[in-house]
């Protein structure tokens, strides 16, 4: 049952512990509120403003579980705060582990200050959860995509289109290594698993991924350096740091190039681009 005084007074006061920096919105110079605005923390939820602002005030409907995932993840909760809020929102928490889709608010947090970087966070099955305007340029809206599509590994093998963004001289490479480290993550997940769920349909739908499946390598790492053949501005070199969060097996990647090099001067000019020109992507 929802305990909707415990869900208003929880919602309001992580909203006024929150500042507009720690979720990377910009301070105003005439602010004089506490903490976030209702309006700000329900645009970070992907919600209207009277609905978030109901929740506060004890009324409306019963948040469904989509809802409180999505205030959850809006608000930086950790992992404790978020099954606290299920619970008062009446709902059972998710379950925890490398199947949950949760960003812990430490990673979020340095995500939200990556505003002129391409940079995205995934799953450990190359599963974009986010993305910066700029890695949104760089390789198109990849949270877009649903199902076993939302894996890049699995992209790789059951649409051609996804590897027109990546070197040619790769694309070997890059099959037997997300082929190895797909094999990985099923012995480490079980039969059972989303990862073997993968892997079953790859092996019913492409050959190439039987072949290369078909060699049992493991331990293929990607390159430092990333190689992509943008649409607009073209061949790119790009160094991968990857930061991982070990109780959600989240990576955050952000994508960098030497300074001074041509690289470097494609970036640049990609943020000046956008991504509103990548919708073929």
């Amino acid at each position: 049952m929802i305990d909707r005084p415990g869900l208003a007074e929880f919602l309001r006061r992580r909203r006024e512990s929150l500042q507009p920096e720690d979720v990377g919105l910009p301070r105003g110079p005439r602010r004089r509120t506490s903490g976030l605005r209702r309006e700000e923390v329900a645009s970070l939820c992907h919600m209207s403003a009277d609905y978030y602002a109901r929740l506060e005030r004890e009324r409306g409907p019963q948040p469904s579980e989509q809802m409180i995932a999505s205030i959850a993840q809006g608000l930086h909760l950790s992992l404790d705060e978020r099954d606290h809020l299920f619970r008062l929102a009446g709902h059972n928490p998710p379950a925890r582990g490398a199947g949950g889709e949760h960003i812990g608010p430490g990673l979020l947090r340095i995500f939200d200050r990556l505003h002129d970087t391409p940079a995205e966070i995934v799953t450990e099955l190359g599963e974009t959860l986010r993305q910066t305007a700029l890695g949104v340029a760089l390789t198109g809206d990849t949270t877009r995509y649903t199902g076993p599509a939302r894996s890049l590994g699995y992209r790789w093998f059951t649409d051609p289109g996804s590897r027109r963004l990546y070197a040619p001289e790769d694309h070997r490479f890059l099959s037997r290594m997300f082929a190895s480290g797909l094999r990985e993550i099923v012995t480490l997940r079980g039969p059972d698993s989303r990862a073997a769920h993968y892997a079953d349909l790859l092996l019913a739908q492409s050959e190439e991924f039987r072949d290369v499946w078909n060699e049992h390598e493991v331990g293929i790492r990607p390159n430092e350096v990333k190689r992509f053949v943008h649409p607009e501005v073209g061949a790119l070199e790009l160094d991968c740091q990857t930061l991982l969060d070990p109780l959600q097996s989240h990576r955050l990647l952000v994508y960098t190039a030497t300074p001074g090099s041509e690289s470097h001067e494609k970036l640049r000019l990609l943020s000046v681009i956008g991504a509103h020109q990548l919708g073929a992507l």
